[in-house]
């Protein structure tokens, strides 16, 4: 259960090597966490994770998964909820793709989509339907600024971040007086090894401040958080730019 500032004793972090993933586990951590599952594909890199976490005194185990195995699912998440309570679930595995690739490989361009949306969506509901069962927990879903309005630069990538928004969106009305919370947060550009060499988008932010941006997100029981705040403002005006206009902006 959560302590008396909403701080999660137990976490599940799909996608256990995500940078915004362990950057969040570390500050739940230095609170109150006290498990940690961290669930992707078996590698060196994800038992480097758990190590690294392990090191700062939590029960740190790994769960092997697949985003793109959605038939596993059920049974790979289950066994993680049968032995114990949840109290906070992180869904932030994604890949960001190669535009100028996918665009003339379908198949390359449907396995993001099919990842960051098809296997979020499984995931997703697989994971609610065990908070709810359990009467109590946070599901919180890493979207992306992205996903507000189509880019030529990341369409793609874009449009599967803005399925997955949507998605969130829906099952948090859906749980809404289950007990069960469902938070949307949507960051912007993010300093990691994934961006590292390209050129830094305007408002960027670090794992770090997301990870501190979901933690406050908690304890308000917010449905969603923008990282950094400001983007909030500057996306409401972004969507409402004309469309040729827009074509034309170095964004």
């Amino acid at each position: 259960m959560k302590d008396a500032f909403g701080a999660p004793q137990s976490l599940l972090v799909l996608g256990g090597t995500s940078e915004i993933g362990l950057a969040t586990a570390r500050r739940l951590i230095a609170r109150r966490t006290r498990t940690v599952r961290l669930a992707g594909r078996p590698s060196p890199a994800l038992t480097a994770a758990a190590d690294s976490l392990r090191a700062l005194g939590a029960d740190v185990r790994t769960v092997p998964f697949d985003a793109l195995d959605t038939a596993s699912h059920e049974e790979a998440l289950g066994k993680v909820f049968a032995e114990g309570d949840v109290d906070m679930v992180l869904l932030a595995f994604g890949v960001f793709g190669d535009q100028a690739r996918d665009e003339s490989d379908p198949v390359a361009a449907a396995r993001v989509a099919q990842t960051n949306y098809t296997g979020a969506v499984s995931a997703g509901l697989v994971c609610a339907g065990a908070l709810q069962a359990q009467g109590h927990g946070s599901l919180v879903v890493l979207s992306s600024v992205a996903g507000e309005r189509a880019r030529r630069a990341d369409f793609i990538y874009g449009s599967s971040k803005a399925g997955l928004d949507v998605f969130a969106q829906g099952l948090g009305d859906a749980l809404h007086g289950t007990g069960v919370h469902v938070m949307v947060v949507r960051p912007g550009s993010v300093r990691s090894k994934a961006t590292a060499g390209l050129a830094e988008a305007p408002l960027a932010t670090t794992p770090e401040a997301v990870a501190g941006a979901i933690e406050l997100g908690l304890r308000r029981r917010s449905e969603t958080v923008w990282v950094p705040g400001s983007l909030r403002m500057v996306m409401a005006a972004v969507r409402h730019v004309p469309r040729p206009l827009f074509r034309r902006l170095p964004v």
